[in-house]
């Protein structure tokens, strides 16, 4: 207590600063300790963080509401038309499509590095725990075929759908913290893509073969007689399937081409309108809505169901966003952003470093992947200064929390629980996999970044 004070007295700890780790600390404990919803606790910190760092009751909740309103402003659009986006194409059984190519891969080994590949694509439109099961009929029939246990193709589309699912927009884990250090949703992407490449290769294809020839991969060889599809073939084709998918990035990133690389004319107006990342999933929506959608009345009350039914887990998703925008814009406005900045320069951290232990630490603590970048995402914003940054470092920084929020997957996170229920796992088991193969990728992220970084100057 007392080198705290002196700590306080001599300035290395401004009330700022010491009022953020404060609400911190009572954010863990109110997610952790007693389960509180992390929208209520999120938003109770950030006037909790206000009141304490010395803003007036006033200017507090002004701080909160700003924050909230100007992350939600391009948030909750962009999640909810992706949220549509996926609904249709998962109704329209387009993950079939990407599904009955990859069973026509030759070898085994080639097979894990498909899977791997249909689980990056898949992410990009669909949530992962829908993804996952949507497709784990295939996984299982790819098994029996080949004598193998489930996980052997399971553990390589685990691989892609957490990769795609954190790194590669219009999800909306890089959304929002693309949002939040004011990186370009374009270079996100282009940046994100390389790393989940050579991300999933490693923690993929590479770290299951591992596992197999060391006769380390859990589980019981399923009975192919015995397995019945449970989804019906599907009547989209393979290539209007990828087109669907990629459909909106491909219109982001020309946006982004546009942008950075041509002057400004009439027809770079025209592709960065429509490459905004508002038109291009409007523009998705519409183009799979009309490619894959209903055709008769029934079907149409059907797809209606299935869009509401993708929006409910959306709106917490939105809120929690929205709640550490607020966080975010309290740190600004008391000037913590700034003191912990020149703490963090003062003891010779690394941005990168920085940014990624943030996301991690919240990641291990508290479990939440989402919870983890947002609030990761709100303090790193809150130290940096965007005009200091290149465009591809703040891209660079963005795909850094997120690597960090999607590392070591524990019991203390859903997903966990969902891959160890689906493949019949003990806890273990699940560790000794699932938990481990997110750790590869998260550390995999890391050294990427680190390595590209610098480049980017």
């Amino acid at each position: 207590m007392i080198a705290l004070t002196a700590m306080f007295e001599s300035g290395a700890l401004s009330q700022s600063v010491l009022a953020t780790i404060f609400g911190i600390a009572i954010l863990l404990l109110l997610i952790i300790r007693f389960k509180t919803n992390a929208f209520i606790s999120l938003l109770a910190v950030a006037i909790i963080t206000g009141l304490l760092a010395g803003l007036a009751p006033e200017a507090a909740f002004t701080s909160v509401k700003n924050g909230m309103g100007g992350t939600l402003g391009f948030i909750a659009p962009v999640i909810g038309l992706g949220a549509i986006f996926g609904a249709i194409l998962e109704r329209s059984n387009v993950l079939g499509a990407l599904a009955e190519k990859v069973i026509k891969v030759k070898t085994d080994r080639s097979k894990t590095m498909a899977t791997g590949v249909m689980g990056l694509v898949a992410a990009t439109p669909v949530f992962f725990d829908v993804a996952l099961i949507v497709l784990m009929p295939l996984i299982n029939k790819m098994a029996a075929a080949a004598k193998k246990v489930p996980l052997f193709f399971g553990l390589p589309l685990c691989a892609g759908l957490a990769i795609g699912h954190a790194f590669i927009p219009p999800t909306p884990g890089p959304i929002l913290i693309a949002n939040e250090v004011g990186a370009s949703i374009g270079n996100v992407i282009l940046i994100g893509a390389f790393v989940s490449f050579v991300t999933l290769i490693v923690s993929g294809p590479v770290f299951t073969n591992w596992l197999d020839r060391r006769g380390r991969l859990p589980g019981s060889i399923p009975n192919l007689s015995e397995i019945q599809e449970k989804e019906a073939k599907s009547t989209v084709s393979f290539s209007l399937a990828l087109g669907l998918i990629l459909f909106p990035i491909v219109l982001i990133l020309i946006a982004n081409v546009a942008k950075e690389f041509f002057a400004e004319s009439r027809l770079t107006q025209s592709l960065q309108i429509i490459g905004h990342p508002f038109s291009a999933l409007i523009l998705a929506c519409l183009v799979s809505w009309l490619a894959v959608g209903p055709k008769t009345d029934k079907d149409r009350e059907t797809f209606s169901n299935a869009i509401a039914r993708s929006l409910e887990p959306t709106a917490l998703i939105i809120l929690v966003t929205g709640a550490g925008g607020a966080f975010k814009q309290v740190l600004t406005d008391t000037g913590a952003g700034n003191d912990l900045s020149a703490l963090v320069q003062g003891l010779g951290l690394s941005i990168i470093l920085t940014a990624f232990a943030l996301a991690l630490l919240f990641r291990l603590l508290q479990g939440s992947a989402t919870v983890a970048m947002v609030t990761a995402a709100g303090l790193v914003a809150a130290m940096i200064n965007p005009v200091d940054f290149t465009a591809w470092q703040l891209a660079i920084l963005t795909i850094a929390i997120a690597a960090g929020a999607s590392g070591f997957s524990h019991v203390n996170d859903s997903g966990f629980w969902l891959v160890n229920r689906l493949f019949n796992l003990t806890e273990r088991e699940t560790l000794e996999t699932w938990t481990l193969m997110t750790g590869i990728l998260s550390i995999t992220a890391l050294l990427l970044c680190l390595i590209i970084y610098p480049l980017a100057g």
